[in-house]
C-alpha cells in the first residue's frame, strides 16, 4: 500500500460523488469510501483502489501485481486525477466569498488525458449520465479485458479507435459525426497532433484544439479543465454559467470572471455546484 498526502479541507463526498456520475462500467468503481479503476501505463495493466483516510489527510492506494513496475508513475497519475497538490488556501485567498461554502471542492483530473479527449466529445449535448453509458458502450466494445481482474476492461487504445468503422461506432447510439470526431482525434494522438501534456499556454492550446473535427469551444475547454488539469479556465458558454449569469453575453461574464485568476477553474466548478449563486 502508498500513502499520498493533501492539505485540508478536502471535500471527498462530492468529489467521490463527483466521479460515481461519470463512472464508466468496466473502467471505475466508485463507492463512497474508495475509487478503483483499471488502467494501462507503458504495456503494464491493472487495477488501482485509492481510499482517502480522512482524519489523517491521507490517501491509501493499492496497486495490483501488474501495476508495481510503474508504481511511481501511476501515483502521479492518481494525485492529478484527485488534485492532491492544490493549496486550498491559496485558491481560497483568489475566490473570497466565492469558495467560502466550500472550501474543499478539488479540481477532478483523469488519469489519461486521451481517455478524458474521448469522454468530453461523448459528452457533447448529452447528460452526464447519457455521456457515462455512451463511453461504457465503446469501453465494452472496443476495450481489452484484463485478464487478471475480471469484470474490468482497459480503455480502448488510441491505435484501435483510430481503425474503428464511424458506422460501428455510430451503431452504439452516437451521431456520425462525432463518431468521426473520435476518430480523428485518435489519429491525431497516434500522430502526436494532439496535446497529451498541458502546453505552456493554455489559452493557445485550447484554440489549437478547436482546429480538430468535433471540437467546439466548450469541449475543447472542458478537457484543459480536466485532461491538462488546467487551473484558470472558464466555460463561459456553459448553459449553467449562461444560467447563472442571466442578462450578461459570453464577453460580459469572461470579463466578470477576470478577477478570480489564476484559479478560475475553482470558480468555475464552485458556481456550478452553488445552488442560487448569482453575480454581485
Amino acid at each position: 500500500m502508498y500513502t499520498l498526502n493533501w492539505q485540508p479541507p478536502y471535500d471527498w463526498q462530492w468529489m467521490l460523488s463527483f466521479l460515481a456520475a461519470r463512472a464508466v462500467e468496466g473502467i471505475e468503481t466508485v463507492t463512497g469510501d474508495y475509487y478503483e479503476r483499471s488502467l494501462e501505463l507503458d504495456g503494464h495493466r491493472g487495477l488501482f483502489r485509492a481510499t482517502p483516510d480522512v482524519d489523517r489527510h491521507q490517501l491509501k492506494v493499492t496497486l495490483s501485481e501488474g501495476l508495481q513496475p510503474v508504481a511511481q508513475a501511476c501515483l502521479a497519475r492518481v494525485e492529478r486525477l484527485f488534485d492532491l497538490r492544490c493549496d486550498p488556501q491559496q485558491v481560497a485567498a483568489a475566490l473570497g466569498e466565492l469558495g467560502a461554502a466550500r472550501p474543499g471542492l478539488r479540481l477532478p483530473g483523469s488519469v489519461e488525458a486521451w481517455e478524458q479527449g474521448v469522454r468530453a466529445i461523448l459528452g457533447q449535448l448529452v447528460s452526464v449520465a447519457m455521456a457515462a453509458r455512451l463511453t461504457s458502450r465503446v469501453v465494452a466494445r472496443y476495450g481489452e479485458p484484463l485478464a487478471a481482474c475480471p469484470g474490468y476492461r482497459c480503455f480502448p487504445q488510441a491505435s484501435v479507435l483510430a481503425e474503428a468503422d464511424p458506422l460501428a461506432l455510430k451503431g452504439l447510439g452516437m451521431p456520425v459525426r462525432r463518431a468521426e470526431a473520435l476518430i480523428h482525434l485518435a489519429r491525431a494522438v497516434m500522430e502526436g497532433r494532439f496535446p497529451l501534456t498541458p502546453p505552456e499556454d493554455v489559452e493557445a492550446g485550447m484554440k489549437a484544439l478547436q482546429q480538430q473535427p468535433g471540437i467546439g469551444r466548450w469541449t475543447a475547454s472542458y478537457f484543459a479543465l480536466r485532461g491538462w488539469q488546467a487551473k484558470d479556465v472558464f466555460l463561459p458558454d456553459d448553459y449553467l454559467i449562461k444560467q447563472r449569469f442571466a442578462g450578461m453575453t459570453p464577453a460580459q461574464i469572461r470579463r466578470y470572471a477576470e478577477r478570480w485568476q489564476p484559479w478560475r477553474s475553482y470558480a468555475l466548478l464552485h458556481i456550478w455546484y452553488t445552488d442560487g449563486w448569482q453575480p454581485n
